[in-house]
């Protein structure tokens, strides 16, 4: 079977999970390879090595797994992140996140925050790396994310900008900040997700309790009882009705929701009192 046969047949196999089945099996033939695309057109005609090989990473991505995880890396914003099962994998959503949470630093010159939910640590690792004197403070309540975290953490030499925390929320962060960031779980426990999805990410990353906004309003609580002047979460698209109106109940000095790319309401940044 020669690399051009394989991604014929790749392609195939990839055309009912996937939008992009040709571009998903060049990927994952150029990861089998350790080459880039370009490679796969100039050597179309060699013979692929160890297609068993080739044909299980296939078979995996068929049966739903993330690309993301079988290849163990995700591309956020302008790096790439090591990532595995058990971790959310980034999404390109957040990107919007970390660019109102930059505004908000350089404007208010913030030199620590904390982030609630670390994940692979892809929001600590851009901003401290936009901004080398940040200090961050990243939490998660899970030992996987953690552990995926510290590593991307030093693969991009950040040890000394961003700790990490095993912690509820910030109940053990201990040090004043300035502003707190956060994608936390705020999908509906009955909210039906794609199978790729639900079958393979964590669901203590992805649902956020019976209505999905109970883990946001318990940070909105928590970061105001801190005293701390900013909060910034990402949010489902459903919910900018309800978490107004308990922020207003609450009351804060301004709330200011946004949009995801699709034109979804994505998430808010709060400055309290």
């Amino acid at each position: 079977m020669t690399n051009k046969e394989a991604l014929i047949w790749a392609t195939a196999q990839l055309k009912v999970v996937c939008e992009r089945p040709q571009y998903e099996a060049e990927l994952l033939l150029a990861y089998h390879l350790k080459q880039d695309r370009i490679y796969l057109m100039t050597h179309d005609r060699d013979v692929l090595e160890d297609v068993d090989t080739y044909k299980s990473l296939i078979q995996r991505r068929a049966d739903n797994e993330p690309y993301e995880y079988i290849v163990g890396e995700a591309s956020f914003y302008d790096i790439h992140l090591g990532v595995e099962e058990g971790v959310l994998i980034p999404r390109p959503e957040t990107e919007i996140l970390i660019d109102l949470v930059a505004e908000i630093i350089e404007k208010e010159n913030i030199t620590h925050i904390a982030e609630i939910g670390v994940g692979t640590g892809a929001i600590s690792i851009v901003l401290a790396r936009k901004f080398p004197e940040l200090k961050v403070v990243a939490t998660d309540i899970c030992e996987a994310p953690l552990r995926v975290a510290q590593r991307n953490i030093e693969t991009f030499g950040l040890e000394n900008q961003i700790t990490l925390r095993e912690s509820n929320l910030i109940d053990k962060v201990s040090e004043p900040v300035e502003l707190v960031v956060s994608n936390p779980p705020y999908i509906a426990e009955d909210f039906l997700l794609e199978s790729n999805v639900v079958d393979y990410e964590p669901k203590e990353a992805l649902f956020g309790g019976r209505s999905g906004d109970e883990l946001l309003k318990q940070i909105i609580l928590d970061v105001k009882a801190r005293g701390i002047k900013w909060l910034a979460c990402e949010m489902g698209y459903d919910q900018k009705e309800p978490l107004s109106a308990f922020v207003n109940e609450l009351g804060v000095k301004s709330i200011q929701f946004y949009k995801d790319l699709a034109g979804f309401d994505r998430g808010f940044v709060i400055e309290f009192l």
